[in-house]
C-alpha cells in the first residue's frame, strides 16, 4: 500500500550572519534570516525535512509567512495525499497557494525527502542522478577596504578559494572594491553580482573595467525584467549570469527567448522544490544555457538540497555554485556538517538528504 501523508509540521529558526561575512548588496545588507523548518511524517512513519530560506527583502516571504500558509493552506491540502508522485504534489500546491515558491519550495524538500527516504536512495539518485559526488562552490565578498579584508581573512579561514563580489553600489566604489578583492585573491577564481543595482549606462560603463580585473562572470547586472538590456550586456565580453531574473519556468523561457544569459543560477527555492529545479535545469541544457546553483543564505538542511540538486544535473557550470549552508552563520542546524572545506562539497551516500537536525530543534516541530 504507498504510503500517505500524516503530519506537516514547522519549527522556527532565526539565526545571525557571521559578522565578518555579512553580504552588503544592492538589496540592503543580509545580516540575520529568519527560516522555516518543515517535517513531513507519512503513514509509514518516515520522516522527511525542508526549509523554508526566504528574506522579505528579495523574496516577500519569510519563517512567519511561510508558517502561516503552511498550517492554514498546504498541510490542508496534502494530509491524507499518497507521497507519490511527488510532482503531483508539488501541482496541488499551485493549485491551493499563488506564488510563494519558497514556502513551496520547503514542503517540497520534505517531500522529496521522504520519498528518497522511502526508497532507501539519496536524494540525488531519486531525482535522477548522481551525475557526480562534489560540487565547487564559492562565496560572496562584500563591504569597502577593511570591511572587505575582513570577509576575505575569514573566508579564506575557512577554506574558500573561489569568491564572488557585490557590486551594483555605485560603480566608482564597485571598482575600487573589485580591484581591492583582485588584489587579496590574487589568481584566485573572482566574478561579480550586481542584483540588479546597475543601469544600463553604469553596467556598460562598468562591465569592461571589470574584465581588466579578470573577472569570470558578472551576475545580474540590471534589474530582473530589463531582459534586452542584458543580451545587449553580453556583447561585452564578460559571461551573464540571470539570477533574480529567473524564479519559475516561465522565467527562464523568457531569458531563453531573449538571449540575455550566458548562465543561470537556480535556486531550490525560487524553483519551487528540488523537482522543479531539476526540470528548468534540464530546459535551460536544452537551450544550451549552463546553470548553477545559487542562494539565498541556507542553513544545512536547504544546502544539503542544492548539493543533492547540483548532483543530479546532467550539465552544471564550470563556475562555482552557491552552496555555503553554516558558514554563513554563527550556528548550524545539523548534527554533523556537510563534507564541504570550502572549496567543494561532497554527497554522503546516506539515504535522503543525508542529514540529520540536532537534538534541540527536533524538540522544537509542532
Amino acid at each position: 500500500m504507498t504510503a500517505t501523508i500524516a503530519a506537516i509540521q514547522t519549527a522556527p529558526v532565526s539565526l545571525q550572519a557571521a559578522p565578518d561575512l555579512l553580504v552588503r548588496g544592492a538589496r540592503g545588507p543580509h545580516d540575520r534570516s529568519d527560516f522555516l523548518l518543515v517535517r513531513v511524517i507519512t503513514s509509514d512513519g518516515i520522516e522527511g525535512y525542508g526549509e523554508v530560506s526566504a528574506t522579505p527583502i528579495w523574496s516577500g516571504e519569510d519563517g512567519t509567512s511561510a508558517d502561516h500558509f503552511i498550517r492554514t493552506v498546504l498541510s490542508p491540502a496534502l494530509i491524507g495525499r499518497p507521497l507519490t508522485p511527488v510532482g503531483a504534489l508539488e501541482v496541488l500546491m499551485d493549485k491551493v497557494l499563488q506564488g510563494n515558491p519558497f514556502t513551496k519550495a520547503g514542503v517540497s524538500i520534505a517531500l522529496w525527502d521522504a520519498f528518497a527516504r522511502t526508497l532507501d536512495v539519496p536524494l540525488a539518485v531519486a531525482l535522477g542522478g548522481p551525475y557526480r559526488t562534489e560540487i565547487p562552490i564559492k562565496l560572496s565578498l562584500s563591504g569597502d577596504d577593511e570591511e572587505l579584508e575582513r570577509a576575505w581573512t575569514a573566508a579564506t579561514a575557512a577554506g574558500f578559494g573561489a569568491f564572488k563580489v557585490k557590486v551594483g553600489l555605485g560603480v566608482e566604489g564597485d571598482l575600487h572594491r573589485v580591484r581591492r578583492a583582485r588584489e587579496l585573491a590574487g589568481d584566485a577564481f573572482l566574478g561579480t553580482d550586481a542584483n540588479g543595482g546597475w543601469s544600463r549606462a553604469d553596467a556598460t560603463r562598468a562591465i569592461p573595467e571589470l574584465a581588466g580585473f579578470r573577472v569570470a562572470f558578472v551576475e545580474q547586472p540590471l534589474e530582473p525584467r530589463d531582459l534586452q538590456g542584458s543580451r545587449e550586456l553580453r556583447r561585452l565580453g564578460l559571461p551573464v549570469i540571470a539570477d533574480e531574473s529567473v524564479f519559475g519556468l516561465h522565467d527562464l523561457v523568457d531569458v531563453v527567448e531573449a538571449q540575455a544569459a550566458d548562465v543561470v543560477s537556480l535556486y531550490v527555492g525560487k524553483s519551487g522544490g528540488p523537482g522543479r529545479a531539476v526540470r528548468m535545469a534540464q530546459v535551460a541544457a536544452a537551450h544550451g544555457l549552463d546553470v548553477l546553483i545559487g542562494s539565498n543564505g541556507e542553513l544545512g538542511i536547504g544546502a544539503a538540497a542544492q548539493l543533492h540538486v547540483a548532483a543530479a544535473l546532467p550539465r552544471l557550470s564550470a563556475h562555482p555554485s552557491d552552496i555555503i549552508g553554516a558558514h554563513y552563520y554563527t550556528e548550524d542546524v545539523l548534527a554533523k556538517p556537510l563534507d564541504s572545506d570550502g572549496r567543494r562539497v561532497r554527497l554522503s551516500g546516506e539515504p535522503g538528504l543525508g542529514v540529520t537536525l540536532r537534538d534541540d530543534l527536533l524538540q522544537e516541530f509542532r
